[in-house]
C-alpha cells in the first residue's frame, strides 16, 4: 500500500485562534440561535463587535442530547462569512437541515448540549504519516464526491489513521479504499463546547 495521496492547492482558509471570552460568545449565540429558530422559525441577527469574530472564518456546530447521542451537525468549509455569522447559520442549519434527523422540537431544547468547531487553513495530503489522530480533520475531494470528517470523529470512535481514511470515503458516498486515489487535505481546529465551560448546568430554558 502506498503512502502518498494526489495533493492540491490549498482551499484559502483564515485561521483563528480564540480566546476563552470569543469561545464562550459563540457558545452563546450558537445557543441562542437554535432555541430561536426551534421556538420561533427567526434567525437571529446578533451585533458583534469583536474585530476577531467579525473576520470570515469556518464553523461547525454540532448538537448532541442525552450527553453523548449526536442530534445535529452542519458546517461550512469555505470562510465565506465572517465567524460570528457561520456559526449562527450553521447552528440553525444543525437543528433543522441535518438530512439524518427531523428538525429539533421545543421538548429537545431542555437536554440539549451545543459544541463549536473552528476550523484552521486547510493543507494538502502528501503522505498519510502527515495524518495525527486527535489533531488533524480531513477533508477528500474526488469527482462530484465530497466529504469531511473533524478531528474528534477518530477519538470518539477509536479508529486508526487507515479507517479514519476509510470512513471519510464512506462518507463522501465512495468505496472504502477510494481515498487512494482522492484529493486530500488536513485541518486543525478548535473544539470547545458548553460541557467544557460547565454551561450545560446553567438553567436556559
Amino acid at each position: 500500500m502506498k503512502n502518498s495521496v494526489v495533493g492540491y492547492a490549498a482551499v484559502a482558509f483564515v485561521r483563528t485562534y480564540l480566546t476563552k471570552e470569543e469561545k464562550l460568545t459563540l457558545l452563546r449565540l450558537a445557543r441562542q440561535a437554535i432555541e430561536t429558530y426551534v421556538r420561533e422559525k427567526k434567525t437571529i441577527e446578533p451585533e458583534i463587535k469583536d474585530i476577531r469574530l467579525r473576520a470570515n472564518g469556518s464553523s461547525f456546530v454540532t448538537i448532541k442530547t442525552g450527553g453523548h447521542h449526536l442530534r445535529g451537525c452542519i458546517g461550512n468549509l469555505l470562510p465565506y462569512l465572517p465567524l460570528y455569522k457561520s456559526v449562527v447559520q450553521n447552528a440553525v442549519s444543525a437543528c433543522s437541515r441535518d438530512p439524518r434527523f427531523p428538525p429539533m422540537s421545543v421538548e429537545e431544547l431542555r437536554d440539549m448540549e451545543v459544541e463549536v468547531t473552528v476550523l484552521s487553513p486547510m493543507e494538502p495530503v502528501q503522505d498519510i504519516d502527515e495524518i495525527v489522530i486527535g489533531k488533524h480533520g480531513l477533508y477528500l475531494k474526488k469527482g462530484y464526491h465530497s466529504g469531511v470528517l473533524l478531528p474528534q470523529v477518530p477519538v470518539e470512535f477509536g479508529w486508526d489513521r487507515n479507517t479514519f481514511l476509510r470512513q471519510l470515503a464512506i462518507k463522501a458516498g465512495l468505496g472504502p479504499d477510494e481515498w487512494k486515489d482522492a484529493r486530500i487535505y488536513k485541518f486543525t481546529a478548535e473544539v470547545f463546547s458548553e460541557r467544557d465551560f460547565g454551561l450545560e448546568k446553567d438553567k436556559r430554558i
